[in-house]
């Protein structure tokens, strides 16, 4: 990274004809996480701003999905949905390396998924209500009328829950042409593909999904539980909001179990139950809950299945076998789980 405050110069370059702020950026660090985009906070002319793009070395859909993201939190200003506030967007790919690049406010808050200030890890009324101001806030992000805010063509949900099967299973299938790769030993996939196809719902109101709904995508206050920002908005798409809900759970630690995706927060004791969590998301929509099952499901299938592709990516050398390892095993957690809520459990 020690080429960035060269390559930032012709960001403040730019912000300056943008009517942005005038003079040098200073005070630059990196904003870690688990994303490969790069994120910067930096300041100029007194002002805090937050700089993502895409990954050092983009890949050919990089850029497209920056702009996605910019479409996203420009229709989401002026909803009750917490997410960074949009400032300006470069899409003039000579600036910064061939990326695009927006702007947005810093968000004052944490990620429970890298860390757990005092007051939230020894606190458990407070670790409580953290989950249940995610459930609410991913409620909201559903309640917004995707076409009052601009993002009509924004994805293709007509057939959206049909496609779900299949294309995953397609996804599932091509990790076979990576070497060494020992095929999927993770449960019984045609199990829970066949109990999706028979329980499918009929039908759903189609809004804004965020596609990637966990405790590591949220930003929570330093001073309570209060959810402040959604935030890595790269696989938002319109389809079935409840997908996003069934994701949370999917996900959420559950005594008794093992943790899907280890984080201090999901281990940390006193989370409000599923029920608890379905609840609040009740309390904030006007959708029918009944058949929250399958999508819980559904997203112990979907997701386990992107995990299984770092696998695949690992036993061929192109991904670290550890993360590999740790993937793999979330995958496994994930169909045991989605075995158990088929069984009843």
């Amino acid at each position: 990274m020690d080429d960035l405050p060269l390559e930032l110069s012709g960001v403040a370059a730019w912000m300056s004809r943008e009517g942005l702020g005038d003079g040098p950026i200073g005070d630059v660090s990196a904003i870690l996480g688990g994303t490969q985009n790069v994120m910067l906070r930096f300041t100029q002319s007194g002002r805090d701003y937050v700089l993502r793009r895409g990954p050092r070395h983009l890949r050919p859909v990089s850029n497209s999905v920056i702009l996605r993201e910019t479409r996203v939190l420009r229709a989401l200003a002026g909803t009750d949905v917490p997410h960074p506030a949009l400032i300006a967007v470069c899409e003039d790919i000579s600036i910064l390396g061939d990326a695009v690049f927006y702007l947005m406010e810093p968000v004052e808050g944490f990620n429970a998924g890298s860390e757990m200030p005092e007051l939230h890890a020894s606190t458990v009324a407070v670790r409580h209500e953290m989950g249940l101001s995610m459930a609410a806030a991913v409620a909201r992000l559903g309640a917004v009328d995707h076409v009052a805010v601009g993002l009509a063509d924004f994805g293709k949900p007509a057939g959206f829950l049909e496609r779900q099967v299949p294309r995953w299973l397609s996804e599932l299938e091509s990790y076979a042409t990576f070497d060494n790769y020992p095929g999927p030993d993770i449960g019984d996939v045609g199990g829970v593909a066949g109990w999706l196809r028979e329980r499918q719902p009929a039908d759903f109101s189609p809004g804004i999904m965020h596609g990637d709904y966990h405790a590591a995508n949220v930003m929570f206050s330093r001073r309570g539980p209060e959810l402040v920002a959604i935030v890595d908005w790269e696989m938002c798409t319109i389809g079935d909001p409840l997908l996003d809900l069934g994701w949370m759970l999917a996900t959420w630690y559950r005594p008794g179990d093992e943790p899907v995706l280890p984080n201090e927060f999901m281990v940390s004791g006193g989370l409000a139950t599923p029920d608890e969590l379905l609840q609040r998301y009740a309390q904030n929509t006007t959708r029918d809950l009944s058949d929250i099952d399958w999508y819980t499901v559904l997203s112990c299938f979907k997701l386990g299945i992107i995990l299984e592709g770092t696998h695949a990516r690992a036993a061929a050398g192109l991904a670290p076998k550890e993360i590999g390892d740790v993937l793999h095993t979330a995958t496994v957690r994930l169909f045991e789980r989605a075995m158990a809520i088929m069984d009843g459990e």
